[in-house]
């Protein structure tokens, strides 16, 4: 672990006009973290003995971000970082904020409130690090727990508590024995927590290295107040040749082996959330899942609106799920009418999720059904090469050209066009406007 942080140089300056100014400056909190990890911070926050007002005297431009809670935002050359002042925090009395702050000229007070130690670290490049928590130690262990009493943090903002178990998730790290049982102590307290903010936790915890420990939230009391519909799928079995998973433990598998993006990750968690509802078993023991997809979809829905999801993302997703099971042959044709159900633009991302999906399932079986994927991706890529009609918009003729030939405008027009995309979709050397308009009027044109 690094003994001194390379800052930027307009972090550098900023603490520099600080200083000359008559004012403490440091960079604290993630930014410390993640440079002693030796990672690269995404933003450099700064904290000042200097209050709000006196910091906007000493910079050109400003914005006023935070400035009730002491931040304000320093442009350099278009770039903004947040300088916060020095702050204590009044009594927090509905689990989430502070209901008033006050300014101090106390470092050691700053970083007092903060959630955990590793978050509690100053650094200034003459003065080194103020560390009063041990948070670089707890680095080394890779220990996660609170600044004080567990409690009292938790008490503050219930959030904390999905915070520990996300930084658990991106730093691969354990929590501290008494911040774990002050989580499952006080776990009921997440309720108090908005969607939007439980959401940006979750989906950092998804989108991290270690998006498995998902799981966690389980141990902790905190599953059954996020996610129920999770929960409902630890333990059931999938008594399946194709299965050696449970159904929870094969989702956070497939979570693990697609791409980190939101869409991918949260189609992933929810792909078959509805199995638990489906269950069936044979005579031979063997379970099935009829109709899971459907039910997943539905529960997905409420999901993701439950959560505040943005509709197009929760669109992209629900299609995702829905078509997640499509069975897909590798021949050209069989490949055409699946892109032709779920659509062109969804096809590499399918592809993605039933690659996903192979992995978390019985590992024998894997390789040569995932040689197939791979085998159907490089066919539809030279399809789309070819410019091979998988789409009515890719028709030769469209409902203008109908029109021309007698078709009557309306409900027809959009049938006709549907029968004739299938048609093409049977022999992509058929879609000409010469063929197209001949077959209509054979057979379609009343």
């Amino acid at each position: 672990m690094m003994r001194n942080i390379q800052v930027p140089l307009k972090v550098q300056k900023i603490l520099d006009t600080l200083e000359q100014g008559g004012y403490e400056g440091y960079i604290v909190g993630g930014c410390v973290r993640d440079s002693l990890l030796g990672k690269q911070p995404q933003d450099w926050d700064i904290t000042t003995s200097a209050k709000p007002e006196e910091v906007k005297k000493l910079f050109k431009k400003t914005v006023d971000t935070g400035i009730a809670h002491g931040t304000v935002t320093v442009l350099l050359d278009k770039e903004g970082f947040e300088v916060t002042t020095y702050r204590i925090e009044g009594e927090y009395t509905d689990h989430r904020r502070p209901s008033e702050v006050a300014f101090t000229k106390n470092i050691v007070a700053d970083l007092q409130r903060r959630d955990f130690t590793i978050n509690a670290i100053a650094y200034h490049p003459k003065v080194g690090f103020v560390d009063p928590f041990q948070g670089r130690e707890d680095l080394k262990k890779g220990i996660i727990q609170c600044v004080g009493k567990a409690e009292e943090r938790f008490d503050e903002d219930a959030l904390r508590m999905l915070r520990a178990t996300r930084f658990l998730a991106q730093l691969g790290f354990n929590i501290e024995e008494k911040t774990y049982q002050a989580i499952q102590n006080q776990a009921s307290l997440i309720q108090y927590i908005s969607v939007e903010r439980i959401r940006e936790e979750i989906n950092k915890m998804l989108l991290s290295s270690h998006p498995k420990s998902f799981m966690i939230l389980e141990d902790l009391g905190l599953l059954t107040y996020i996610l129920p519909e999770f929960q409902m799928c630890i333990g059931v079995e999938q008594n399946h040749p194709y299965h050696c998973y449970t159904v929870a433990e094969h989702i956070l598998k497939t979570v693990e082996k697609v791409p980190a993006t939101l869409c991918y990750r949260w189609t992933m968690l929810l792909h078959d959330i509805g199995k638990p509802l489906t269950q069936t078993i044979d005579d031979k023991g063997i379970h099935h899942f009829y109709g899971h997809v459907e039910k997943s979809v539905e529960l997905a829905q409420k999901i993701l609106k439950r959560f505040k999801f943005d509709k197009k993302t929760a669109k992209h997703i629900l299609r995702l799920i829905n078509a997640h099971d499509e069975k897909i042959g590798e021949k050209e044709r069989q490949i055409r009418r699946v892109v032709s159900r779920v659509g062109e633009d969804l096809f590499l991302d399918l592809l993605e999720i039933q690659k996903a999906d192979i992995q978390g399932q019985n590992l024998n079986l894997m390789e040569k059904r995932l040689e197939r994927i791979e085998s159907i991706r490089n066919t539809f890529l030279k399809m789309q090469k070819e410019k091979q009609c998988m789409s009515i918009k890719n028709l030769a003729i469209n409902g203008k050209d109908l029109k021309e030939i007698g078709f009557i405008q309306g409900k027809k027009i959009g049938e006709t066009l549907n029968q004739l995309f299938q048609y093409v979709i049977e022999d992509p050397g058929k879609n000409t406007k010469e063929e197209l308009l001949s077959f209509a009027k054979q057979h379609l044109y009343e």
